[in-house]
């Protein structure tokens, strides 16, 4: 999640508001610290019709959270039509991470692995998408194509606990967790 229309990219927040009557828009922002999606001033963003590129020309924070403008929405209703529209930006500008951490983009499709001993595995599904919870992430896991039933689960990402591993290659997620849960 490289770069341009058809390249990967990753989400790192969601218009979530407009703000003011000259097109500024208030934004959910993934990132941390906060105001770290705004050293990205080419956006992508999910609207009905596909992805789109906007430039932003301006950002700040804006009591607990950030406004942006749009280069070219310059009203209201112009920056209504991007309300709840997820941001991203293109996977290869992201910082590098250092090794055995990862962006949530890379984990989402991995089948989830639950290991039984040190040879048996059961498939709990794939990886959906991750929520954050504050104590720590939880991975929803939803059922797919040889998954051991039909349930969704929630599974806390902890690393050296619940988390065994992660391995991008074969697209496996590893973890310590009973099936029945």
């Amino acid at each position: 999640m490289g770069a341009g229309q058809a390249g990967e990219r990753s989400v790192l927040g969601r218009s979530s508001g407009v703000f003011g009557v000259r097109g500024w828009l208030k934004v959910w922002s993934f990132t941390d610290p906060v105001d770290a999606i705004l050293d990205y001033r080419t956006w992508w963003r999910r609207l009905p019709h596909g992805w789109q590129e906007h430039e932003v020309d301006a950002g700040q924070r804006q009591g607990k959270g950030l406004v942006v403008h749009l280069a070219g929405c310059d009203d209201r209703e112009e920056a209504a039509r991007f309300l709840r529209a997820e941001i991203a930006v293109p996977a290869a500008e992201l910082p590098c991470l250092p090794e055995g951490e990862y962006y949530w983009y890379q984990l989402e499709g991995l089948r989830v692995l639950a290991v039984q001993d040190k040879e048996a595995a059961v498939l709990l599904g794939e990886v959906d998408h991750l929520i954050e919870t504050g104590a720590n992430d939880v991975i929803v896991v939803r059922p797919c194509e040889g998954s051991i039933d039909e349930r969704q689960r929630l599974v806390p990402w902890v690393r050296d606990g619940v988390v065994l591993g992660v391995d991008l290659e074969r697209k496996e997620l590893r973890v310590d967790w009973d099936p029945a849960f």
